[in-house]
């Protein structure tokens, strides 16, 4: 059980720097009265913010502190929780957390958010909505357990029959299937592809073990024939090659043939020349008796002599000249030998060239076969490897099917478990254990608060409201004291399952505006009667601005503004 002991609160709202401190166990039943805008109801803002970091009204966080002070935002509660003393302090400006057991501040090194979260579900076992559902029934923005959608509703009746833990497993659940799913398409994927290398190392092994050892011989056959045609080609480029040193040979005897035509040549010319001299000076002297340069007359002897020297000269030229025109001609046809001796030597050597290609390429087709057959005779060899990687590649084939199968069948049983953990599962066997007892419990309330219609809360927690009168009510269709008289049924009944149930129980109720216009005189009293004897060790708490009523509480506390701050007098 949760026993609140005392709050307390300081720049808070429109209280000032003087701290207001009330005392939560002190008795049974407290009126807390005030004027409008006196800070009565901060309480509810004081116990939700210091607990849960929030307001119980619509008011933003920054707002909560002190518009005049605006810093030094405190505020303190101290409470029991079987024998464990808890004090928290929770601030604004600045920042304060602190959690504190049996006076030692515990671990800060958590974010706010962990330490929130560990603060509900291992000390109040209890959230903000069923906090306020259970301790809290305001009339300002508070919205009653009717007025909530069915999701919240749900959450609120599981938080105190304390089976959300199905909810927390059913989302561990949901998270590991979706971990297991991605692993499954993941193993999928690996089978996929192990069973592609599978087929593939098949026809290979197919292929392999296809070529027999005829298509050695066929290969081997074939160099066969290449080198039968490559020494055929060494013969015929052999045949050229002696040919070519026949050529060779010959072309040795025409060696100089060329030099002796320029040679020829020259003389030839030189020849030519003095011929033309001679000529020239055999015509002089038959043609001239008398000098044309200095006209003296040529002495007859002396030209006749000069006449028959120069024709015996020329003659003797003229045989030589007929000599050498012999001498060249020959010449001039042992050079057209030669020549055409040099074009065979061309056409022997482009020959043996184009022989030495041939027998290149041939031998390049018998090197490529030779490589063939020691790749498939390697192959062959290696058949065994083979067949021991196929088996390797079928083991882990085998073995990835297995860790699919089980992904399978742990996706099953996690659906199943999944199922089971929904709201139609495990958690609404429960609440229909339970809501026979809600139900019965909300009825009884309100026949004790004179309202004597018939209430039933569904799976679904939709009502069903039947009246003497009519049938087929909803909560909707009655007045504000109506609606009162069954918020309160349902908060006390609320109060009882937790009681029952041992994970919320707690000495605190703080009831805003109940008195007031919602509820009449007589259902005012009905009330009381309950909260004082059907609620036993509760310290109910009261606010109001109704007069008149102060006599029916154990304690009154009052609030007034002074000097524009709250305060408790």
């Amino acid at each position: 059980m949760i026993t609140f002991k005392k709050i307390s609160w300081a720049n808070f709202l429109s209280t000032g720097n003087q701290p207001t401190e009330v005392i939560l166990d002190g008795t049974a039943t407290t009126l807390i009265i005030g004027a409008n805008g006196a800070g009565k109801s901060t309480i509810l803002d004081a116990l939700t913010f210091v607990l849960y970091g929030k307001s119980f009204r619509k008011i933003n966080k920054a707002q909560l502190i002190n518009s005049t002070n605006e810093k030094s935002c405190l505020v303190e509660i101290e409470f029991d929780v079987n024998s464990v003393v808890w004090k928290i302090q929770r601030g604004i400006k600045p920042n304060i957390f602190k959690i504190t057991r049996n006076g030692e501040e515990l671990d800060q090194s958590h974010s706010a958010i962990d330490q929130q979260k560990w603060l509900e579900q291992n000390v109040l076992k209890m959230n903000y909505k069923s906090f306020t559902q259970i301790v809290i029934l305001g009339s300002s923005t508070f919205v009653p357990f009717m007025q909530l959608p069915a999701s919240s509703r749900r959450e609120v009746v599981e938080d105190l029959l304390d089976i959300k833990i199905f909810s927390s497993m059913n989302d561990l659940i949901k998270s590991k299937i979706r971990i297991i799913r991605e692993e499954t398409k993941t193993l999928q994927l690996k089978k996929e592809s192990i069973q592609d290398k599978v087929d593939m190392q098949k026809d290979f092994i197919d292929k392999l073990e296809s070529q027999s050892k005829d298509d050695i011989t066929v290969k081997t056959n074939s160099i066969n024939s290449i080198n039968l045609e490559i020494e055929n080609l060494f013969q015929k480029s052999l045949t050229e090659e002696d040919r070519l040193a026949e050529l060779n040979k010959s072309l040795e005897t025409f060696e100089g043939v060329q030099q002796r035509l320029r040679e020829f040549g020259n003389v030839k010319g030189k020849l030519s020349q003095r011929i033309q001299t001679i000529v020239k000076e055999h015509k002089f002297f038959s043609e001239n008796t008398v000098c044309p340069t200095c006209d003296q007359d040529i002495e007859e002897s002396f030209r006749v002599n000069r006449i028959s020297d120069s024709q015996n000269k020329a003659e003797e030229l003229r045989e030589g000249y007929e000599q050498l025109q012999d001498a060249i001609k020959d010449e001039e046809l042992r050079e057209s030998q030669f020549n055409q001796l040099t074009k065979d030597t061309t056409k022997v050597l482009n020959e043996i060239s184009s022989f030495n290609v041939q027998i290149s390429s041939l031998q390049k087709q018998v090197r490529g076969l030779e490589s063939e057959i020691q790749t498939v005779t390697s192959q062959i060899q290696n058949r065994n490897t083979e067949h021991e990687k196929l088996e390797t590649l079928r083991s882990t084939l085998d073995q990835t099917y297995d860790e699919l199968t089980k992904r399978k069948e742990n996706i099953s049983y996690h659906d199943f478990v999944y199922s089971l953990l929904k709201d139609g599962g495990v958690k609404a066997k429960i609440i229909k254990k339970y809501l026979p007892l809600i139900n019965q419990q909300v009825n009884n309330y309100l026949q004790m608060m004179d309202f004597y219609i018939n209430f039933k809360l569904d799976e679904e927690f939709n009502e069903t409201i039947e009246s003497p009168i009519h049938e087929d009510f909803s909560y909707a269709s009655f007045s504000e004291g109506e609606k009162m008289r069954i918020d309160l049924s349902l908060l006390f009944t609320w109060r009882e399952i937790s009681r029952v149930k041992n994970s919320v129980n707690t000495n605190l109720m703080i009831l805003d505006e109940v008195c007031d216009s919602s509820l009449d005189g007589s259902g005012s009293d009905d009330f009381m009667k309950i909260i004082r004897y059907r609620q036993p060790n509760t310290n109910v708490f009261v606010i109001s601005h109704k007069d008149g009523i102060e006599d029916k509480f154990d304690q009154v506390i009052r609030f007034e503004k002074f000097k524009g701050f709250s305060r408790k007098v």
